[in-house]
């Protein structure tokens, strides 16, 4: 096949050879114009490829950013990186905290040595403080006081004649029984002294001291007894009548001496330090603790109350559940509202939610305020925790 397709391309050029004088057609006159395309496509495209290479060719400009900052150095001025400034600036306050130290330590040394710290420590635990061998001989800061700050607008007396309350109040608080018993329960409310003394660990442990001495038995008596006249016509019985807060909550405070002494001194079984102490003195989140030295003075428990379940805890509300048994005394109405709500933070049975059998008081006869019954129950009860523990 290729051989016929060769021989008779050769017959047709040799029939163009033998016929000079033959015309071309107008087919093959366009043929020139072709090149002329190629040719011209040609130029264009090498012109563009010589103009990429001279722009490739040529400088590429750079812009440089200067970013140092002016800088104050003496009585010039210095261009700086922004770490050498930093770096300045440090150096700097260095040297002026070097230069102000000296004369401030001299100060401070010399205030030191002209000051003299006279401070009298308590080694705290079970029975009366004792001051330690190093303490100075400066006196010890006075107990709190019941009453430090009374009224002046009292009720008159029954004729129109002035109130004679103040002078009650005056009287009793000069008299020595009363300054022996040392009624905790009577410093709650109405005592600035007192508040301040809880501030300190060592000052409330010396108040809990002063008052946890007293012979409770003859005090109970004593109290109930001061709460009966208190509230007679002639001494502050018109304050009592006409709602006066110090004479209502005086009255109130007498009367639940026996619990709140019970309570207020309650030591912890490890530590031996009064459980009252401790929780006034409580500086973590949890001080729900002393709420619960209010409860025989009417008062519920907070909503928001997150006690401590410790000892203290059990044994603060086994002392009240049995002091509900004289259904006179106030704690019998807040005790279970607040040992339900002990629970339910410290677990069911932590506590006993019910109130205890009621006892008739002695004296209770005769209209007389006498020691409760179960005074001598709560105290045998304290000895059964004490050394269950």
């Amino acid at each position: 096949m290729t051989s016929a397709a060769t021989s008779s391309l050769a017959g047709h050029f040799s029939s163009r050879m033998s016929r000079p004088n033959h015309r071309p057609s107008s087919t093959h006159r366009g043929q020139p114009t072709s090149w002329t395309l190629i040719f011209a496509v040609l130029v264009c495209f090498a012109s563009h490829v010589l103009a990429i290479a001279s722009d490739a060719a040529s400088p590429v400009e750079t812009l440089v950013i200067d970013h140092r900052v002016p800088f104050r150095e003496g009585q010039r001025w210095v261009m700086l990186s922004e770490q050498q400034v930093e770096r300045r600036k440090v150096q700097k306050r260095v040297t002026s905290d070097d230069s102000d130290s000296s004369p401030t330590e001299s100060s401070e040394s010399s205030k030191t040595s002209a000051s003299v710290s006279v401070t009298t420590t308590f080694s705290i635990a079970v029975g009366k403080p004792t001051p330690s061998t190093t303490s100075t001989t400066a006196s010890a800061s006075p107990l709190p006081s019941i009453f430090d700050s009374l009224p002046s607008d009292f009720e008159p007396g029954p004729n129109g004649q002035p109130s004679n309350c103040p002078n009650f109040i005056s009287s009793f608080l000069a008299n020595s029984t009363f300054q022996q018993c040392y009624p905790l329960s009577m410093l709650f409310d109405k005592s600035k002294s007192f508040f301040e003394a809880q501030r300190s660990l060592v000052s409330i442990t010396r108040t809990l001291d002063a008052t946890c001495a007293a012979n409770a038995t003859f005090c109970s008596g004593y109290l109930s007894n001061l709460a009966r006249d208190l509230i007679l016509p002639e001494n502050c019985g018109a304050d009592y009548q006409a709602g006066n807060p110090v004479i209502v909550e005086a009255h109130l405070a007498m009367r639940a001496y026996a619990p709140v002494y019970s309570a207020g001194c309650l030591r912890e079984p490890d530590s031996g330090a009064y459980c009252y102490a401790t929780a006034a003195t409580n500086r973590t989140n949890r001080t729900g603790n002393a709420y619960l030295y209010f409860l025989p003075l009417n008062k519920t428990l907070p909503g928001t109350t997150v006690p401590d379940c410790g000892e203290c805890l059990r044994q603060t509300m086994a002392v009240y559940q049995v002091a509900t048994a004289d259904r006179r005394q106030w704690i019998a109405d807040t005790y279970v509202g607040a040992a339900k709500q002990i629970n339910t933070v410290c677990g069911p049975g932590f506590v006993n939610e019910t109130l205890a059998a009621a006892v008739i008081p002695s004296g209770a006869a005769a209209g007389v305020a006498g020691p409760s019954a179960w005074f001598v129950t709560a105290g045998a009860l304290l000895g059964v925790l004490w050394w269950a523990v």
